[in-house]
C-alpha cells in the first residue's frame, strides 16, 4: 500500500542531510545496545550472558519496529522527528535508570529489558522510514543501497568508538547523554531542513530543544548522579572512581572506622581491615620453599599489595616482574594515598618492573625464567579471566619457570565455589605439576583457597613462614590443608580450557546459588 500523499521532490542539500541522518542514528543505535549490555555486565556479571540478552532482544525489536512502519503512511518527516526524540530520552537515560534501579533488586531486569525493547523498536522504526523518504528523490533500489550503506557503516563507527573513546574517557553516564544529544541534533536538523514539509514545525523545535537542554543538564550533573547512583551499591562513602579501558575502579572508605576497601567492576578486591590474611597466605607459603626465589613473577596485584609481602625477604629477591593489563591500577596504587599508605610504596621499589599487558600473552613469550611465580587475579567471572585458569596457560607457565620453581593461585572459596576451586587444582595437574590446596577465613570474603604448584617433583607440605607476618604463623598453615567434607575435592571434575571454559561456567552456576 503507497503513501497517500504525493512524493515530494529533494534537493540534492536534503538527501545528503538525511543520509548523514542514517549514519548518526546507527552509530547512536548501537552504542545505546553496548552501553545497556555493558551496565548490566558491571552490574551482574556473566558478560557473555549480557551481552547475548541485549543482542538478542535488540534485534527482536528491531524487527518489531520496521513491521510497525507500515502502519505510517502519511507525515514521514514528523514521525521521523518524533521518533529520534524519543529515543534521545529513553536511551539517554539508560544508564542512569539502570544504576538507579539496580539496589531494588526485582525492578532491574523488567527496566532492563524495557530499554533494550524501547530503544530496539525506535531504532527499527528510523531506517525503513528515512528509506521511504530517501526513495522520493530517486528508484527505490538505489535508495535502499544508499540507506543502508550509511546504515552499516555507522553500526561499524559506533562499535568502535564505544570501547576505545565513549567508555574510557567519558564514561557510562555522560556517553549516554551525550548520545541523546546526537539524536536530538539529529531531530533538530531534520526539523530545520524540512522546515516547509513539517506541519508544526516550531512545536517540533520547541520539543527537541526542550530534551536536548535536559539531556545537556543531566550530562553537566552526570557526576553527581554517578555518585548518587554508584552510592547505592555501596555501603561505605566513595571516595575513588575511575572508569578505564579495562574496568571499573572504585574505592570505598568506611564511615564508622575510616577503613578502605578497592572494588573492581563491582567485585571486591581487599578490604584493609582483612587484607594481610590474604596476601600473607598468598605470598609466604610459596616463598618459604627450599632455594632462592631469586627472580619473582607477580600477575595481577596491581594494588602492590603481593609485591610489599615480597620485599620483606630483603636480598633474597632480586627482580619482580609485575604484570597488570591496567595502568591505572598501578598508578592508583603508586600514587594515592590511603592505598600507598597500605602497600608501603612497594611499586617504587628499583628491583620492581611493571608491565601492562595480558598476562597471557606476557607468559606465552619468551623471556626471564621465574623461580616463583604469584598469580593474584580476579575470580573467573567472565571469559577473558577464564583463560588465565586454562590448562593452556599453566602449560606455558611451566615453560617460564625453573625446574625448582613453584607457583601460587588464588582458588576462590572451596566453602562458596566448591567445584571452582578444586577444578583450578585439576586443571594444574592436567599442565603436569603436583599440587597442594589449602584455605583460611577471610571476615570479608568467608572461606578463601589457595592452590601452590611445583614444576617438577612433589608439592611442599610443611611450610616454614617467617617471622614477620600479623596473621599466617607455620601452625595455621597446617590446619590449612584440611580440607570437611563439604568442601574437600568432588568427583569427576572437568579440566578448565581456553576452548571448552568449563571453569567459567561453574563459578557462575556457583554465583546462581
Amino acid at each position: 500500500m503507497g503513501d497517500p500523499e504525493p512524493a515530494t521532490a529533494l534537493s540534492h542539500r536534503q538527501i545528503a542531510v538525511l543520509l548523514s541522518t542514517v549514519l548518526i542514528v546507527a552509530v547512536c543505535g548501537i552504542v545505546y545496545e553496548l552501553i545497556i549490555a555493558t551496565v548490566s555486565t558491571y552490574l551482574v556479571g556473566n558478560s557473555v550472558y549480557q551481552f547475548s540478552i541485549t543482542i538478542g532482544l535488540f534485534m527482536l525489536a528491531m524487527g518489531v519496529g520496521s513491521y510497525l512502519t507500515k502502519f505510517i503512511q502519511r507525515d514521514l518527516i514528523d514521525r521521523f522527528v518524533l521518533i529520534e526524540i524519543a529515543i534521545s530520552l529513553v536511551g539517554g537515560i539508560s544508564s542512569t535508570l539502570l544504576f538507579i534501579v539496580f539496589p531494588y533488586n526485582v525492578f532491574y531486569h523488567p527496566v532492563m529489558y524495557g530499554l533494550i525493547l524501547a530503544v530496539g523498536t525506535l531504532v527499527g522504526l528510523e531506517i525503513p522510514v528515512i528509506t521511504r523518504i530517501v526513495s522520493q528523490a530517486g528508484p527505490i533500489r538505489s535508495s535502499l543501497a544508499n540507506v543502508l550503506t550509511m546504515d552499516y557503516v555507522g553500526a561499524l563507527i559506533g562499535s568502535v568508538t564505544f570501547p576505545i573513546v565513549l567508555l574510557p574517557f567519558l564514561g557510562l553516564f555522560r556517553a549516554s547523554f551525550l548520545v541523546g544529544l546526537l539524536n536530538v541534533a539529529v531531530a533538530l536538523v531534520n526539523v530545520v531542513t524540512f522546515a516547509r514539509v513539517i506541519r508544526r514545525p516550531v512545536l517540533m523545535g520547541t520539543i527537541t530543544v526542550a530534551i536536548g537542554v535536559t539531556l545537556a543538564t543531566g550530562m553537566v550533573l552526570s557526576s553527581v548522579l554517578a555518585g548518587y547512583a554508584e552510592g547505592q551499591l555501596f555501603r561505605d562513602s566513595i571516595i575513588y572512581r575511575e572508569q578505564t579501558p579495562y574496568q571499573r575502579i572504585i574505592v570505598t572508605r568506611s564511615d564508622f572506622n575510616g577503613r578502605i576497601r578497592l572494588f573492581l567492576d563491582g567485585h571486591l578486591q581487599f578490604a584493609e581491615q582483612d587484607e594481610h590474611r590474604y596476601h600473607e597466605a598468598l605470598v609466604h607459603p610459596v616463598m618459604s620453599v627450599p632455594g632462592r626465589p631469586r627472580r619473582i613473577l607477580v600477575l595481577g596485584g596491581g594494588d602492590g599489595l603481593v609485591v610489599r609481602e615480597l620485599l620483606k625477604y630483603g636480598d633474597r629477591v632480586e627482580h619482580i616482574d609485575l604484570v597488570d593489563i591496567d595502568p591505572a591500577v598501578t598508578r592508583l596504587a603508586s600514587t594515592f594515598e590511603p592505598i600507598r599508605r597500605l602497600n608501603g610504596g612497594s611499586l617504587s621499589d628499583p628491583r620492581v618492573s611493571i608491565h601492562h599487558e595480558d598476562a597471557f600473552n606476557f607468559v606465552r613469550r619468551a623471556g626471564i625464567i621465574y623461580d616463583r611465580v604469584i598469580i593474584d587475579l580476579p575470580d573467573p567471572h567472565n571469559e577473558a579471566l577464564n583463560k588465565l585458569y586454562s590448562v593452556e596457560f599453566y602449560r606455558g607457565l611451566r615453560r617460564r619457570m625453573s625446574d625448582e620453581g613453584c607457583f601460587v593461585t588464588q582458588s576462590s572459596s572451596p566453602f562458596f565455589a566448591r567445584d571452582v576451586f578444586w577444578c583450578i587444582a585439576r586443571t594444574i595437574e592436567e599442565a603436569g605439576m603436583e599440587t597442594y590446596s589449602y584455605r583460611i577465613t577471610l571476615p570479608s570474603f568467608g572461606i578463601w583457597g589457595f592452590t601452590l604448584a611445583a614444576v617438577d617433583g612433589p608439592a611442599p607440605k610443611t611450610f616454614d613462614i617467617i617471622d614477620r607476618t600479623r596473621y599466617l604463623t607455620p601452625q595455621v598453615m597446617a590446619a590449612a590443608g584440611a580440607f570437611g567434607k563439604d568442601s574437600g575435592p568432588p568427583g569427576n571434575l572437568p579440566v578448565n580450557s581456553m576452548f571448552e571454559p568449563r571453569l567459567y561456567h561453574l563459578y557462575m552456576k556457583a554465583m546462581r546459588r
